[in-house]
Order: C-alpha cells, then sequence, then structure tokens
C-alpha cells in the first residue's frame, strides 16, 4: 500500500471550516486540519480525510512533537486510496449524561469502504477521542494478521531483515521519534469469576517492532519527562471479538492501536458500524500527571450525579438464597433493616419476574428466546399480588430507592433490544425504577455490541438519562472497563463466604489496583455479612470474621458500597454501622469528585495502604492498617514534597494532626489496632517552597 505525506498545500480545499465552544475549536484550512482545546492539540494532514497526524501540543508545557510516520492514522491491509473526504464540526449540547464538547466529523471512501472518524474534544481536558465506523465493503481483511511468534522472525543482518512480516488494521498512531521513551502498557482482566488478578502492568524502553496486549499505553520520554497516552476504548484483551493477539505496536519512537473487533462478516448488513475507540491524551510532569490527564476524559464521558450515581446498595444474592425467598412480604421486611443499615438502593436480584433465568433455584429456566413468554419482565402475581407497588412506596417512605435485576434476550445478537427496553422503559413509568443490573450479557460479535447500545441508548432516551446500569463484569464476553462507561458502574465480582472465597483484603486490593486506571466511582465493590460461614473459615487469619464490620464497609468505600447479603441474616449488632454509614453519605460525593488514586503498599492483609481523592489543595485520604505489626507508618502519597496539610478525621479511628509531606509525598499515620481503618479531609496549608 503505497502513501504519499502531502505537503501542506496553500490552496484552498475547505475555505475556514471552523467551530469553537469554551476553549474548545476545529477547523480545516487549505491541507490542515487541527482540533485542540487549551490543553492539547492535534494537527492532521487531510489526505482525502484519511488524516495523517502532522503535530501533537501539550500546551501546558509548549511541547511541540512533529509526526514522522507518512502513513494515515487509519489504515486496514489494501490498495484503496481515500477519496471523497468531507469535514463538519458541531457542538453537543450537555445533557444529562454528559457535558458539552465539541465533536468533528471525517467521512471518506476506500474503496467500496466507506469510513467516518467522530472526534471528541471537551474543555479543559488534555486528550482527544475518536470513535470510528465502517460501512460497506473492504478489500483486505479487517481483522488482520495475528501477531507472530518473535521466534519465528529473522536473525538481524540487515534492514530487509528488520521489516516484521504481517499486515494489520490501524486505528491510530503516532511516532514522533527518538529512542528514550519509556513506556508502560496496561492490560486488564474482567471475568471475575475466574480472575483476581485484574491489573498487569508490563514496563518496556521500545526496541524492534513488538506487540502488546492491554488498554492503556503511556510513553513518557527520558529526555524531559513530557509523554502522551492511548487508551483504547474496548473490552479486556482476553474477551475481544476479532483479536489478533495484541492492542498496541511500539518500534521504538513509533506507537500504533491496533484492533478493531470487527470482520467483514459485521458489515454485510449494510449499516455503519462501530469499531473500538481510541483516545489520545498528553501531560507533563511525573506519574501524577499521567494519570490526571487520563482521569480527567474518563471523568468527561458520565456525569457523577449524587441523586443518580451515588449508592450504597444491598443486594441480596450474596447469600446464596437466590430466588427462594423472594417475594413481597420478604422484600417489605428487607427494606426496613436495610434503611436502618443506612442503605440508600434496595436492588431486587434474579426472581422478582414471572420469567425463570437459568439461575432460578426454583425452576431453571433460559437466557435465552425470553420473548416468547411476554409476560417475562412483569412482577410473579404469586410473590407480588401487589406488583412492586407496596415495595416502592415502602422504599420512597423509608429513604430506600428499589432497583431491579434484568437480561437482555441473548440470542440472535440481542435482536430483542427494542422488546427488553421497552420493558425495562415500562418498569421505570410505572414503578419509578431507575437503576437495573444487567446480567449474563454475551458480546461475541460487533452486532451484538451494537444492538446492546441501542437497548442502552434507548433507554436513557425514553427516561430523560435517569437510568443507571450496573453492568456485571463476572463472566462472559462483556465491557470490561473502557467500554459502555457512559451508561452507569460496574458491578466488579461475585464474592462468597459459602465458597470460601470473600477475604476482604482480596476485595481490598482489586480496588486499590484498579482505581489507579479506573476512576473508582465506577465500581461497585462488595462487603459480606461476616458472620455466615464462619467454620468455613476456621483457623484463618485473614478469615471475614475476624474483621469489624465497619471495616468491612470501609474497604468499599472508594468504590459503590455494595452489601451483597440479606439484611434479615445480620445480627442486630451489625445494624450498628448506621451511623457511620450515614457519616459516610454526607461525603461520598465530595471524596467521588476528586481524582481517586491508590496510596501506601499493595495489599497483602499484612500492609499499610489505601486510597487518595485529590481536589486541588483539597482532598481526603483512607489509610488502612491491615495486620501489620507497626502502629505508625509512613505511608506514601500524591502530596507534593515539602506540603504542610491538615487532617480532620471523618471516620475510623483517625485522629486530627498537622502534617508535613515528606519524600514521595510520604506521611506519618498512626492507628492503634491491626485491621482498623481511618477517613481523613485534608487541606494543604503551606505549599512547599518552589
Amino acid at each position: 500500500m503505497k502513501h504519499t505525506f502531502p505537503i501542506l498545500a496553500a490552496a484552498l480545499l475547505c475555505g475556514a471550516c471552523a467551530f469553537a465552544q469554551d476553549d474548545c475549536y476545529s477547523r480545516l484550512r487549505n491541507d490542515t486540519m487541527t482540533i485542540g482545546n487549551s490543553r492539547i492539540e492535534r494537527k492532521f494532514v487531510w489526505n482525502g480525510g484519511n488524516l495523517v497526524t502532522y503535530s501533537l501540543t501539550d500546551k501546558s508545557s509548549g511541547q511541540v512533537w512533529l509526526n514522522r510516520t507518512p502513513a494515515p492514522d487509519f489504515e486496514i491491509p489494501g490498495d484503496a486510496e481515500a477519496s471523497a473526504g468531507t469535514y463538519s464540526s458541531a457542538r453537543i449540547g450537555e445533557t444529562g449524561i454528559h457535558p458539552e464538547y465539541l465533536e468533528t466529523t471525517v467521512e471518506f471512501s476506500l474503496g467500496a469502504l466507506a469510513v467516518r472518524r467522530v472526534y471528541r474534544v471537551y474543555g479543559d481536558t488534555p486528550a482527544i477521542a475518536c470513535d470510528t465506523y465502517l460501512k460497506g465493503r473492504a478489500a483486505g481483511a479487517l481483522a488482520g494478521d495475528r501477531a507472530a511468534n518473535l521466534g519465528d522472525r529473522k536473525n538481524i543482518e540487515s534492514k530487509e531483515d528488520m521489516r516484521a512480516l504481517g499486515s494489520s488494521n490501524v486505528l491510530d498512531r503516532f511516532n514522533p521519534g527518538g529512542f528514550h521513551w519509556q513506556t508502560r502498557i496496561v492490560e486488564f482482566q474482567d471475568v471475575t469469576d475466574w480472575n483476581n488478578n485484574l491489573v498487569f502492568e508490563t514496563d518496556v524502553i521500545p526496541y524492534r517492532k513488538n506487540h502488546y496486549r492491554g488498554n492503556l499505553l503511556f510513553a513518557r520520554s527520558g529526555e524531559n519527562d513530557r509523554g502522551f497516552f492511548f487508551l483504547k476504548e474496548a473490552p479486556c484483551s482476553n474477551v475481544q471479538p476479532a483479536y489478533q493477539g495484541y492492542d498496541f505496536t511500539a518500534e521504538f519512537g513509533n506507537f500504533t492501536v491496533s484492533g478493531l473487533g470487527l470482520t467483514e462478516r459485521d458489515l454485510d448488513g449494510g449499516e455503519w458500524m462501530r469499531a473500538y475507540g481510541c483516545v489520545v491524551g498528553v501531560w507533563s510532569g511525573g506519574e501524577l500527571e499521567q494519570l490526571t490527564a487520563l482521569r480527567s476524559y474518563q471523568k468527561q464521558l458520565r456525569k457523577q450525579l449524587p441523586g443518580r450515581d451515588e449508592m450504597v446498595m444491598m443486594n441480596t444474592w450474596g447469600d446464596r438464597s437466590q430466588d427462594t425467598k423472594v417475594n413481597e412480604r420478604f422484600c417489605l421486611e428487607e427494606v426496613r433493616r436495610a434503611a436502618r443499615l443506612g442503605i440508600t438502593h434496595f436492588q431486587i436480584d434474579d426472581g422478582w419476574q414471572v420469567g425463570k433465568s437459568p439461575n432460578s433455584a426454583v425452576a431453571k429456566g433460559s437466557f435465552r428466546n425470553i420473548w416468547d413468554n411476554p409476560d417475562y419482565w412483569k412482577p410473579d402475581p404469586e410473590k407480588y399480588p401487589n406488583g412492586l407497588h407496596s415495595v416502592v412506596e415502602l422504599g420512597r417512605e423509608l429513604g430506600v430507592e428499589i432497583c431491579l435485576w434484568f437480561n437482555p434476550s441473548v440470542q440472535d445478537g440481542y435482536a430483542d433490544w427494542e422488546k427488553d427496553a421497552r420493558a425495562m422503559i415500562a418498569l421505570h413509568d410505572e414503578y419509578g425504577i431507575r437503576t437495573f443490573k444487567l446480567d449474563g450479557l454475551a458480546i461475541p460479535d460487533k452486532r451484538a455490541e451494537a444492538n446492546l447500545r441501542r437497548l442502552f441508548d434507548r433507554v436513557l432516551a425514553e427516561t430523560d438519562g435517569r437510568v443507571v446500569f450496573n453492568l456485571d463484569a463476572t463472566a462472559g464476553r462483556r465491557g470490561g472497563y473502557h467500554m459502555f462507561n457512559e451508561y452507569g458502574n460496574v458491578f466488579l465480582e461475585n464474592r462468597y463466604t459459602d465458597w470460601q472465597n470473600y477475604y476482604p483484603y482480596w476485595t481490598l486490593r482489586n480496588l486499590w489496583m484498579l482505581s489507579k486506571y479506573v476512576p473508582a466511582e465506577r465500581l461497585q465493590i462488595e462487603f459480606l455479612n461476616k458472620w455466615r460461614n464462619a467454620g468455613k473459615y476456621a483457623g484463618d487469619r485473614f478469615a471475614p470474621a475476624n474483621y469489624g464490620f465497619g471495616y468491612l464497609f470501609a474497604v468499599t468505600m472508594a468504590g459503590q458500597p455494595l452489601a451483597w447479603m440479606e439484611a434479615g441474616g445480620l445480627p442486630d449488632e451489625a445494624l450498628a454501622l448506621g451511623p457511620e454509614i450515614g457519616r459516610y453519605k454526607e461525603v461520598q460525593h465530595d471524596f467521588h469528585s476528586g481524582v481517586i488514586l491508590p496510596v501506601g503498599d499493595e495489599p497483602s492483609g499484612r500492609s499499610w495502604t489505601g486510597f487518595q481523592s485529590l481536589n486541588g489543595d483539597r482532598g481526603y485520604f483512607i489509610f488502612f492498617r491491615e495486620q501489620h505489626p507497626d502502629r505508625r507508618a509512613r505511608i506514601g502519597t500524591w502530596l507534593p514534597e515539602g506540603a504542610t496539610v491538615r487532617l480532620t478525621p471523618v471516620l475510623g479511628s483517625g485522629k486530627a494532626a498537622v502534617r508535613k509531606a515528606g519524600r514521595r509525598g510520604e506521611l506519618e499515620v498512626e492507628l492503634p489496632s491491626p485491621d482498623d481503618y481511618a477517613m481523613y479531609r485534608y487541606e494543604i496549608i503551606r505549599k512547599p517552597k518552589p
């Protein structure tokens, strides 16, 4: 495939097409397209619409990188040249889901294949996103070639030998050149029924062309501590459809993002099909600047509204009674006890509905062909003779919102999505249900993904954005941590004392590791009834029963707490936690409004660890002393060295103090007992001298 790198021409292609929204702008002048805001700018050579990056600028530092690759940013195997390029730009107004942003749409043809690239840029955010859509017929294989074994490559004796064989599709690329890029690739795993290690970091200095798996790539210049990142908005690597075995390629200073998630068969319907998205962002400084640049983009995808997205949820499935108990009487009593505990959302899991799922303990059903029974998603009249009205009314009286479990009809790539959407909308309209746990999802191909998006979008449109989807990440091919972020939060894992797979430090570790790269406030994190099945943990120092109930709750506070239990199974002493949960709810939204990052050591059951929520010169800490022998520790934080902070206790066993941050932001922390915690509000009262 031949490409030419056009000179920035003086001939007018499109006049001065431009649009500005706050500090966002987009324009096509002559042969140059430019997108940017006050933090970032990316210039492209037009190239018939199949854009070639010319430069990437970090406006905070003034760093300008020139792209050294003449190939287009988007590429699939084949010989077709770009033609019929069009440009448009429009302001997308603020909604209940997202803030306003600037959208730039570029369309072009590669032979019989139509390509649409939609760029998004948000105010004061150092990142530009691109969503890619395809329609028609591709000249080559959309999935590209699978990664070859390195052992099958030639030894290097000439420039010809250095060329790696095989071709690939490319979602985006950037080549600033140079040999001193320190690169981190981050791979994630979900399918948490089977995985308890969810984050894998690989640090490399790129050399010859090598492939890497993951959703995130950070590239930092070893010469000046400035860099950029790529975020691939896709499921986790191990579950992506049409996967070629890698997501990123690095060769010295040349970086590409690959993997569309599409095959030629996905385009048979003649409609626009969405490939995976890709985001490029910039930063200057250290790891904190790197992570906050990423997080500033992630926080734009869905507003975190206190009355909609903040929750302390109870879901009864964690006590393993499945659908044997759920009925009106049971739910009424559960709501009463849940209210005493401080629960804000009570979710009735599988079993409230007429239809039966495969997980029913009463009568085995199916996730397929749900709409063979038109009453499937109606409350079971034998269990709920008044529908859900009495439960909803009691919940409203006690300040507990009623939520439901829902499993879309999976066959034929969610062909019945409209019926599923109408069912949820009807439940919203009749009962005010706003939060649905979406379970049993399977995304084997792009058509299934597209229909799921249609389902989510229809429900949000018809409910004015009031609905929250709890997107279950426990099994199957699902969206992971970097796709579908605009629709709600992630139900992270099923853990059960029945099977002895609930350990508080495991839960803390998973949240701690994910929080570095995924907004913690978008993760539902479980705590269980520690009094159940205590005998199964006999002699285990990390048994749940060895921890205070308040500590188990504290483990979840950086995320969205999930009481994975039946309230009726709790002893009365557990309900004494209610005032503590009440104090947490007073600061929950403020805590989640900051950039939440892990601090201290990785949780091991015997570490000093925790979280920091950063919001300018203020924020919060949660410190955990696990079963560590020392009552005092110096914990590394994200505070600037030499800053003096005032610590005000909010929850737990902390005492008011004024501390000066040492090297790497270290703070001296004291907790008198093992397996205890302290939540502080902090304020920087004296900044370090320059």
